[in-house]
């Protein structure tokens, strides 16, 4: 089954949003347990195992495509049931070895979980300070100190655990292990963290008192595990936030029901000029995620040496854009955003899910610091002779060769084929961005870094944004609306003057587009697919 079809059967099953169960699920801080049985009888856990390694993982971007399904109706659902998983699977495939790689596919094709225990609260993102240890010994390791805030780590059967292995500082002073839940069964559960947002996810910890772990549980060798890590975040970055637009999809289809039917001055709300221009800024900022996220995906196939930079922007980029714009849509809804019931009820709930997908997995902040050393050398190098754009890059729906974690590389070398696709209109900001960046010194990359070198990093995102935008268009002149003018006009104009309401006729072109959308039950995003209500038969 393709991947667009196997999204289609998932959104049957799960039903048209919202759905009250789902906000009972959430008022009880529980997972939603139709949800978890639906996925558990699509079989989920096979869309994180590569086809190789006996699933259907194909593509990063048909991935996302399954996963926006479960994110439109519930994101504790995504995050908690299926995202964790992936997130921890990405580590085995990364550097497992052949019985690793097969013991990991045969936990999530059988319908179990595997658990990504990296992060200690007293050190958030920051995986070199982490504190648990893995003490070598002749019989192997002993495992001790604690992991917390970790996605379904009391009911996962295996985990991928970031421990420190060497007590010296340094780049080989960490190791990732792939064990089996039985294997650490001495170790103490930790109290469940109470969230505001993402109720639904089971958020525990392991307090490991010398546990005594096997020798070959090391994924990729002793040392390797921060590397690892950071090659598998590449794959990650991309793919959370770009699962994450289904949130704001929904919402915007929430607060188009409400305004259509909102009686004001004698028409609907709908009518008023505000409220028909702040719609169409927040769909162009829906179409302008889910373009740039599309480029990084394809990136992870057709320029996995440099895939690192675009996944890293995503991260930084995407985020921002949701947030803002669900805020956006809350002010429209007025007091109607924090009601916990009726037809708009589900807003509230998707407005607190939708915090962490700035600073969950991986922060902001980290992913500036991924950029900021690599600056100078694509000034240097990269932008002076780009590395030739790959074919295909822009062609949102062109083929791809199979997904493949193991061609990563921690640094792109200068090497950004994204370079070469600047337009000329951006060009005199890409070389004032290149002497800025020529001229920064060792001290002005790391720790000591200040506000305004992390701002080049701001400014080098957006370029890359712009550029996606631009070529979508140019790339596709067959694709629904990314043909029409109107839509690169409208993505450079928010992009320009965020603050700045679309012009009246451009506006008016992009929510024609919405409500045609609306009227037709579409999705909001690239792909316009066409929900189906669950059925009243699971035979299909």
């Amino acid at each position: 089954m393709t991947a667009p079809a196997r999204a289609d059967a998932l959104a049957r099953l799960l039903g048209a949003p919202p759905d009250a169960a789902v906000l009972d699920a959430d008022e009880r801080a529980e997972p939603w347990p139709e949800g978890e049985r639906i996925l558990a009888e699509y079989g989920l856990g096979a869309e994180f195992v590569p086809v190789a390694h006996g699933g259907r993982l194909d593509r990063f971007d048909h991935l996302v495509e399954v996963l926006r399904s479960v994110y439109r109706r519930d994101p504790a659902l995504g995050l908690g049931y299926g995202v964790g998983s992936f997130i921890a699977a990405a580590a085995v495939w990364t550097a497992g070895d052949e019985r690793q790689t097969a013991s990991a596919a045969r936990t999530l094709l059988s319908g179990g979980r595997i658990a990504a225990a990296f992060h200690e609260t007293a050190h958030g993102n920051d995986l070199a300070a982490v504190d648990c240890a893995a003490t070598p010994t002749p019989d192997g390791l002993l495992l001790h100190g604690r992991k917390e805030v970790v996605a379904n780590i009391g009911r996962a059967e295996a985990l991928v655990v970031f421990a420190r292995t060497d007590p010296r500082p340094g780049p080989r002073a960490h190791s990732l292990l792939l064990l089996d839940r039985a294997t650490v069964r001495d170790a103490t559960d930790l109290p469940r963290h109470a969230t505001t947002g993402m109720r639904g996810v089971l958020l525990g910890g392991l307090d490991f008192d010398h546990v005594p772990v096997p020798a070959d549980s090391v994924l990729g060798g002793l040392g390797t595990g921060l590397e690892t890590a950071l090659k598998a975040f590449q794959v990650t970055r991309a793919t959370l936030p770009a699962m994450a637009t289904g949130v704001l999809d929904t919402a915007l289809r929430i607060a188009v029901d409400h305004l259509s039917t909102r009686r004001l001055y004698g028409g609907t709300a709908l009518d008023l000029p505000h409220v028909r221009s702040v719609l169409a800024g927040v769909f162009t900022d829906l179409l302008r995620a889910e373009v740039f996220a599309a480029v990084a995906l394809r990136a992870l196939h057709l320029a996995p040496g440099s895939a690192g930079l675009y996944s890293a922007a995503v991260k930084i980029a995407v985020p921002r854009l949701l947030l803002d714009a669900v805020d956006r849509l809350a002010d429209l809804l007025g007091a109607h955003f924090y009601l916990r019931g009726g037809p708009s009820g589900l807003f509230q709930k998707l407005l607190r899910d939708l915090a962490p997908v700035g600073f969950g997995h991986v922060a902001r902040a980290a992913c500036q610091s991924t950029l900021l050393p690599q600056l100078p050398r694509l000034a240097a190098r990269g932008w002076t002779t780009p590395t030739p754009v790959p074919d295909g890059l822009f062609t949102l729906d062109g083929d791809l060769p199979p997904a493949a974690f193991d061609r990563f590389t921690l640094h792109a070398g200068g090497r950004d084929p994204l370079a070469a696709a600047v337009a000329d209109e951006d060009r005199p900001d890409l070389a004032d961005l290149a002497a800025s960046c020529a001229s920064l010194r060792p001290a002005d990359l790391g720790v000591t870094a200040t506000p305004a070198h992390y701002d080049l990093t701001t400014r080098y995102v957006r370029l890359l944004a712009r550029t996606t935008w631009r070529r979508a268009h140019l790339d596709h002149p067959a694709r629904g609306f990314l043909a029409d003018p109107a839509w690169s006009r409208a993505a450079l104009h928010r992009s320009d003057h965020p603050r700045v309401p679309l012009p009246e006729p451009l506006a008016e072109a992009v929510l024609g587009e919405l409500l045609e959308r609306h009227r037709a039950g579409r999705s909001f995003g690239l792909t316009a697919r066409t929900p189906t209500a669950r059925p009243d038969s699971r035979e299909e």
